[in-house]
């Protein structure tokens, strides 16, 4: 039985986003994020620790550690990325912004792979819409090119993929060349070289970021897909030849980039079978549905709308290779520890499903996500402007003292600059929303313009309003300074417990010597991690150090540390300080 193409569009409803426009969001959205902050914990803060250990020569650069101790998740074209921008950064720019930017131009090769895939699948014939029989259907490619639009707004619109793809990790370059992968499959039907290349790159790109798994079943499972999107009948024998030989060479790409993956110790066993409880299925319940927020309706109504074409005399590839994706990702999710680190390597894939199902909303739904949209986050722009006001002259007194309770002791500060700009997203909001409901009703992007606005105005929000108060609680900047504060006399510092954010602050922010705590140091201090009441561990021996000092992060107990002295006897009787004369005191404290 024939079933009839679910896509209607016409050639007014192909118009395409200015590239301005688009350009601009795409700008409004990426650079906020990566400027004017510090490290944030944990794994951002982690990975600049591991960067910072290769340039200084104290790590192997195929094996990266942190004081000795490698990353839990083992990954080593990141590292590398951050510690090659810092080498060649003048040394008067700081380090820990030099590395974001290899990480702002893989944001931007993620945003370029999902309009491309995208326009590439929307090109596939059993995708195009219906043509109509006195004609002014859209053409082929109007038709991919505002679909791609759309997709790549569904992409900026998924809320999960705010704070993660402005992170310095090894999980924003997965994202980026996951991207580049889907690209590549998707583009190969109609380019050669171009996607064969990305293809080969986003495999090994992917196995040395951390995701050799990942990279070994999307490569497998598109190859599958590739190979059996030929002619049934066998009418074309050259194209079927083709397709088989680019199938054979992504398997060839997927297979070498495992054997390098092994051959450096970053392919390892993680699979953890999720329990059978209901408060951890909840959670993955939770994270799917705002994560994937508001991509993943629209991609479930894809899957419905389209359903009868995923397999026909071929294969529906706009439909099967993001759906591969989407399932690889989605079960990996559910698999390993961290979960929304692997969901957001769906995000392409999925803003690529969601945009197949714009030519086929119906008015009234589409009215339903704008209404929705520009209420979420026209009140999200309210309250983080209202809370902004309150932090600079204590009124409303509610949520200025919300803000002291849960960050105490920070002092808000006014930037005309920051000022400016979220003043400018402000009236570009409003101004969106007119533009919206007066123009381009016909576009078939018009559902996704708000969402993708909407969260690019929240987040350049957060980033300029509110970047003082979330440095100030996201940072371990104050932690290192008061715990530099304690230090009465240098000297090297023991850690037991310590995460790898934590480790790579005190080295990287407070230029500490940290070493693993040993039966036979003679470090003068010890940091420890404290137990959920805050007491000493029992892992610490009395007998060696000192009672402790709690010193408290500033917003976050949970990453408050111990502080310990060594018990050393002196010369003349007992002392509770280490030992150390006076000159080498003063040559110390000049160094400084």
């Amino acid at each position: 039985m024939n079933h009839p193409n679910p896509a209607i569009v016409t050639q007014a409803g192909a118009r395409r986003l200015p590239r301005w426009a688009l350009l601009l969001l795409c700008f409004a959205y990426a650079l906020p994020g990566f400027l004017g902050r510090d490290a944030w914990k944990s794994e951002d803060m982690a990975a600049l620790g591991f960067m910072a250990e290769l340039v200084q020569g104290t790590s192997d650069w195929l094996h990266p550690t942190l004081i000795g101790l490698p990353a839990g998740n083992p990954s080593v074209l990141p590292y590398w990325l951050g510690a090659w921008a810092m080498q060649l950064a003048p040394h008067w720019v700081h380090a820990d912004f030099v590395v974001r930017i290899p990480f702002v131009l893989l944001l931007g090769l993620a945003m370029v792979a999902t309009w491309y895939g995208t326009y590439y699948l929307a090109r596939n014939p059993l995708a195009q819409p219906v043509p109509f029989a006195f004609g002014g259907e859209a053409l082929p490619a109007d038709y991919a090119r505002a679909m791609a639009d759309g997709g790549l707004l569904a992409f900026i619109a998924c809320l999960g993929l705010a704070q993660l793809a402005h992170e310095a990790t090894p999980a924003q370059a997965q994202l980026s060349f996951s991207a580049l992968f889907f690209y590549a499959m998707s583009a190969l039907p109609y380019r050669k070289r171009g996607p064969t290349v990305a293809a080969a790159l986003g495999l090994v790109g992917l196995s040395l970021s951390g995701a050799p798994s990942l990279a070994i079943l999307f490569g497998f499972g598109s190859a599958t897909l590739h190979y059996l999107d030929r002619e049934v009948d066998e009418v074309d024998m050259a194209r079927n030849r083709r397709i088989t030989r680019e199938s054979l060479a992504i398997a060839l790409f997927t297979l070498t980039s495992a054997t390098l993956a092994l051959s450096l110790g970053l392919l390892r066993w993680k699979i953890e079978l999720p329990q059978a409880h209901w408060p951890d299925w909840h959670g993955y319940i939770e994270l799917l549905v705002w994560f994937t927020w508001p991509a993943w309706p629209l991609a479930l109504w894809t899957l419905w709308r389209w359903r009868f074409h995923l397999f026909n005399r071929r294969i529906s590839r706009h439909i099967a290779l993001p759906v591969w994706f989407l399932l690889v990702c989605t079960v990996a999710t559910l698999t390993t520890g961290s979960s929304d680190r692997t969901l957001l390597l769906a995000l392409p894939a999925l803003a690529a499903l969601a945009a197949f199902a714009l030519p086929t909303l119906k008015r009234q739904v589409s009215a339903l996500i704008d209404w929705f949209t520009l209420l979420f986050f026209s009140g999200c722009a309210f309250t983080i402007w209202v809370v902004w006001i309150a932090m600079q002259t204590g009124v409303p007194a509610q949520p200025a003292a919300n803000v002291q309770r849960l960050a105490p002791g920070f002092q808000a500060s006014f930037s005309f600059f920051y000022f400016a700009i979220a003043a400018m997203a402000t009236i570009a909001w409003i101004a969106l929303v007119k533009w919206r409901v007066g123009r381009h009703r016909a576009a078939i992007w018009k559902s996704l313009v708000l969402p993708a606005g909407g969260a690019a105005l929240g987040w350049l929000l957060f980033m300029t309003l509110w970047m003082p108060l979330l440095n100030y609680a996201q940072s371990y900047t104050l932690l290192v300074q008061r715990t530099k504060a304690k230090l009465t006399v240098p000297g090297c510092v023991e850690t037991v417990g310590l995460g790898q954010g934590q480790i790579a602050a005190f080295q990287f922010y407070g230029n500490l010597h940290l070493t693993p705590m040993q039966t036979d140091g003679n470090c003068p201090w010890l940091l420890v991690e404290p137990l959920p009441d805050m007491s000493a561990p029992s892992t610490v021996n009395d007998m060696a150090w000192t009672l402790p000092e709690l010193i408290l992060h500033p917003a976050n107990k949970g990453e408050s540390v111990l502080l310990y002295k060594r018990r050393i006897a002196a010369v003349n009787g007992d002392s509770d300080l280490p030992v150390q004369s006076e000159p080498a005191a003063e040559q110390t404290s000049e160094k400084k």
